[in-house]
């Protein structure tokens, strides 16, 4: 399965301490393992997952985009819930 990030989400990942780090590479694996985990998002945002995972003790929700046909999996941006969609929609 071919793994993509967007540049928001590797210019985010670049800010992470170690221990984030280790957690985020936690919740990718465990998107890796099984897609289907996300929430699947309807609207604007449709065709999106989002991962919900803590992040040293703090709620952190994770969206990706997975196309099945090509085996794909981008990881799009991640970050604490407020003003995460408005940002996510940009």
């Amino acid at each position: 399965m071919l793994v993509l990030q967007s540049r928001l989400f590797k210019n985010s990942v670049k800010r992470l301490h170690g221990n984030q780090k280790h957690a985020l590479d936690n919740a990718v694996r465990a998107i890796v393992a099984n897609p289907a985990v996300g929430k699947a998002k309807a609207g604007d945002l449709a065709g999106i997952r989002v991962y919900k995972f803590k992040m040293t003790n703090q709620l952190t929700l994770l969206a990706y985009e997975w196309t099945e046909t090509e085996e794909k999996l981008e990881m799009l941006a991640f970050g604490s819930h407020e003003n995460f969609y408005r940002d996510l929609k940009r």
